[in-house]
């Protein structure tokens, strides 16, 4: 049995893992309004290499990394380099706490990638789920989604799809990652993934290079969202995950925009309307059924 000083170090594990997601949204928006979306993503995932390949290889996994190299890199493309670069473009027309809600629909997109790829056909509440999170989707898109631009950017509409289409890429590259690199170390996946994230988006990242030096505040941005939120963030995940499992770890996608609208509204005076907290709340439930983390139980017949 576990004693209740067992279970507290992945509970602290899990609330600092939410904080540092949450955060990864405000890092994002300061950095990409100076760096632009492609750079932001770029700078990410190589201060990310950088911070993870020397742990890598002091823990003698370089082999390990030779060995499955293309598997892995090809991973970073679709777990990290497209979805930040979509997340970077969203924010410079969206509130963080609208990007971290949507993010909230990656275990939603993952049951769908799952029942068509590895045919892990859902059932019962999980439809049902399936079903809600979508709705709420719908109804958050079309109350947010404009395709007319203005001079603060992007559409919105654009920016509601590039977070979706991220999602979408997350969920992929789960099925992808489940089918051929189970039993790899996390540690070999996650440097492997940001070194082909990093290679990816060099060149775009050199051609779309600000002509203007960006300032402190957003190399200090990047640094954070690059070390704390990726690097450290990775190292947590998979820790839960070895720890307490893939499911009960999934579950930190929910609390991620509480955080994320904490930080939006603090540092950002961000504002999050009540239709907003409303749509977010059916895409949680949606997606926990979905997922299989929230079920409903019968109530007992009495004798």
């Amino acid at each position: 049995m576990n004693s209740p000083h067992s279970k507290q170090p992945w509970l602290i594990e899990f609330v600092l893992l939410a904080a540092l997601w949450g955060s990864s949204f405000l890092f994002m928006r300061l950095g990409t309004v100076e760096f632009g979306a492609i750079p932001t993503a770029g700078v990410r995932v190589a201060i990310a290499s950088l911070f993870l390949l020397p742990l890598l290889l002091w823990r003698g996994l370089g082999p390990q990394l030779a060995r499955h190299w293309k598997k892995t890199f090809f991973i970073g493309l679709l777990n990290s380099g497209i979805p930040f670069a979509c997340f970077s473009f969203a924010l410079l027309s969206i509130s963080t706490g609208l990007s971290s809600i949507l993010n909230a629909t990656v275990p939603l997109f993952g049951a769908m990638v799952a029942w068509v790829w590895l045919k892990d056909r859902p059932h019962g509440l999980r439809i049902l789920g399936l079903v809600i999170g979508f709705v709420g989707v719908a109804l958050l898109a079309w109350d947010k989604a404009s395709f007319k631009p203005d001079a603060s950017g992007p559409a919105t509409g654009w920016a509601v799809l590039a977070c979706l289409l991220a999602c979408l890429c997350y969920a992929i590259a789960a099925s992808f990652t489940k089918r051929h690199l189970g039993g790899l170390p996390s540690l070999v996946t996650a440097t492997g993934s940001q070194l082909g994230a990093t290679l990816g988006l060099a060149l775009p990242t050199v051609w779309l290079w600000p002509q203007r030096m960006p300032g402190t505040t957003a190399w200090l941005a990047l640094l954070a969202v690059g070390v704390l939120c990726t690097g450290v963030a990775y190292i947590l995940y998979f820790r839960l995950i070895e720890n307490v499992g893939p499911a009960r770890a999934l579950t930190v996608t929910f609390v991620v925009p509480v955080f994320a609208v904490i930080y939006g509204t603090i540092f950002l005076n961000e504002a999050v309307s009540m239709w907003m907290a409303f749509c977010g709340a059916i895409i949680v439930c949606g997606t926990a059924l979905s997922a299989g983390l929230l079920k409903l139980r019968r109530p007992a017949l009495s004798p």
